[in-house]
């Protein structure tokens, strides 16, 4: 299995850090751009796509802010993490994305969250 590397994309989303926030972390608001289908128990996230679960723990959390998960099939070294970031200036929002894949995946995995993000846009209507 080859190694997998950190990558960053970063999203400008037209959202308060508040609102955007809540779909970071909330089953409800997950479902609504990211799984088919999300629960949570005990800080562990199941995650639906088309029949297939796959579950990730919650490890990092903070309030309006971020939100950083670990799959629970994978390699503990590897996570995937939402970050807010608001321009202090001008008060942009944006989304940062921070996930690992190996040089064969990276594509894919890019293209599966430019998808995700652009349907979380729309959900927000921003």
């Amino acid at each position: 299995m080859s190694e997998k590397k950190k990558f960053n994309i970063e999203y400008e989303i037209k959202s308060s850090p508040r609102i955007l926030y809540s779909f970071l972390n909330e089953p409800n608001g997950l479902t609504q751009w990211f799984a088919d289908d999300v629960s949570v128990r005990d800080q562990v996230y199941t995650f639906t796509w088309d029949g297939e679960q796959q579950m990730a723990k919650l490890i990092a959390i903070k309030e309006n802010k971020l939100v950083k998960f670990r799959w629970m099939d994978d390699d503990p070294t590897y996570y995937f993490e939402m970050e807010i970031i608001q321009d202090e200036l001008t008060s942009d929002v944006a989304l940062s994305i921070t996930d690992f894949a190996t040089d064969d995946t990276m594509g894919e995995r890019r293209l599966i969250w430019d998808n995700q993000i652009k349907y979380l846009i729309s959900t927000l209507g921003a």
